[in-house]
């Protein structure tokens, strides 16, 4: 039984695993190289904490237990001595994660659980570089983590079934859904929501319509909460692109071909919410989005 959490990486996917748990009752530790990001994520933390107050979702003392649920470490070995579950949530770059995955199987106690929050790396070539590959598994959170429901859980070559029950009863004592995969590329979320984004871009790349109407579309004609240009810019335009080419090269096959379109505006540096511009521009402070005038 988990007990004791850890969370590698304080990025927005970082700070919400750790707020979730910490908000669950778990003593999480969040670590990351750099102390201004933890000081970042512990403020965001906190602002997100205060919105469900003011929602009325959480009490002061809830909001305040949660908080000093979460303790910061700059140093990775310290921070996963007394874990008996690490959540890596670094960067979705296949030679860090190797590279994280290494140093936690030397630092972190024997039969502690080793997860990684990717949305698509290989989660028996993550366990590979391990000395306990039947203690590797996905735990893939959605983000924003304390709104979305989900984890996908996903079981490497190796994993043992006890894990994965671990894993499923954990995900459900934080108030989410759990849903079990095998590890293949992309699981199962991506390798369905990459191609839809994928041909989004490939028919604004064809002209086929524009960027209002083709989210339009699919918002008013398929129920989905966002449109899947909109939805691009918000995870992120080299992320997507990172995934795609997990799934071109996992399964060789031509339709997981990333559009010429998001090779270059990624090479562009227009990457979605987090650049300022994607397929719509975003102003600080503002909700308000138009679309790029690159599209108009």
């Amino acid at each position: 039984m988990v007990q004791t959490v850890s969370v590698i990486g304080a990025g927005t996917m970082g700070n919400g695993i750790a707020h979730v748990f910490a908000q669950s009752g778990y003593p999480v530790t969040l670590i990351d190289v750099n102390a201004a990001q933890l000081d970042k994520a512990i403020q965001t933390i906190s602002k997100n904490l205060d919105r469900q107050l003011s929602k009325g979702s959480i009490t002061e003392e809830q909001k305040n237990a949660a908080l000093a649920n979460i303790t910061v470490n700059t140093d990775v070995a310290a921070g996963v001595k007394n874990a008996q579950l690490v959540v890596e949530a670094a960067t979705e770059n296949t030679e860090l994660k190797l590279k994280i995955f290494r140093q936690l199987d030397e630092a972190a106690p024997a039969g502690c659980i080793l997860s990684t929050n990717t949305s698509s790396i290989s989660i028996t070539k993550i366990a590979a570089v391990t000395k306990r590959p039947e203690l590797v598994i996905g735990m893939h959170f959605m983000n924003p983590v304390p709104v979305m429901k989900l984890v996908e859980i996903i079981n490497g070559y190796a994993t043992k079934k006890e894990v994965t029950d671990t894993i499923v009863e954990l995900s459900k004592n934080l108030g989410k859904v759990p849903c079990v995969v095998n590890d293949y590329p992309g699981f199962i979320a991506n390798r369905i929501l990459m191609p839809m984004i994928n041909e989004a871009i490939y028919s604004l790349y064809e002209g086929v319509a524009g960027v209002e109407e083709i989210d339009t579309v699919m918002k008013l004609g398929m129920a989905h909460p966002m449109g899947p240009l909109q939805l691009a810019d918000f995870i992120g335009l080299d992320v997507c692109l990172a995934i795609l080419k997990v799934l071109h090269d996992g399964f060789g096959n031509p339709k997981y071909a990333p559009c010429p379109l998001l090779v270059n505006m990624v090479t562009a540096g227009k990457l979605g919410v987090k650049a300022g511009e994607g397929f719509y521009v975003y102003t600080a402070g503002s909700k308000e989005m138009v679309v790029s005038e690159r599209f108009r």
